[in-house]
């Protein structure tokens, strides 16, 4: 069940091969073993697009691939995930980033606005960037911690549950 459900979710992979952003790849994506879905490849894709999602910088689909293509899980299951955080949900991740970093680094909440930018980018960096990367980092790993295992889990659940199936289907009824 846990590969129906990705593959039907994750972009076609010819797609992806010619996408103008990925070219710079080159043959690195033609190994086979970024397109396959299997419990390892699900696990370590899910670890990356859930990590990447929390860096703040506006070239997250680039990074998610190239430590795709570095770890050899599927790329683009790892790219799709990259995507929880898109110009509707950055606003309120980062600002959750922001207060989950003013409190593990003991600091004051500030106001302070998001804007999609680099100039942005550079004007928090003195401010309340300490505390907002620091929450990034904290939660990147959180979260790629977090998906990596559920999936792992589910996925062997759903592997224990299909042999079992098997088996009582195998053994004659009395």
């Amino acid at each position: 069940m846990p590969k129906k459900l990705i593959k039907r979710y994750t972009p076609n992979p010819d797609t992806l091969k010619n996408h103008k952003h990925l070219k710079i790849f080159g043959d690195l994506l033609h190994d086979g073993n970024l397109w396959h879905l299997n419990r390892r490849s699900a696990s370590g894709a899910f670890a990356i697009g859930l990590f990447m999602c929390w860096v703040p910088l506006p070239s997250q689909m680039i990074m998610a691939a190239g430590l795709a293509i570095i770890f050899r899980v599927n790329l683009p299951l790892s790219v799709a995930l990259v995507w929880i955080s898109n110009p509707l949900t950055m606003p309120p991740m980062f600002y959750f980033a922001y207060l989950v970093g003013a409190y593990c680094l003991q600091e004051p909440v500030q106001q302070w606005h998001f804007e999609l930018s680099w100039q942005w980018l550079f004007d928090i960096v003195n401010t309340i960037g300490p505390a907002l990367l620091t929450g990034c980092a904290v939660l990147a790993v959180l979260s790629a911690a977090l998906g990596y295992f559920t999936v792992h889990w589910i996925w062997k659940l759903s592997v224990i549950r299909n042999r079992s199936q098997r088996r009582s289907r195998g053994k004659p009824q009395r």
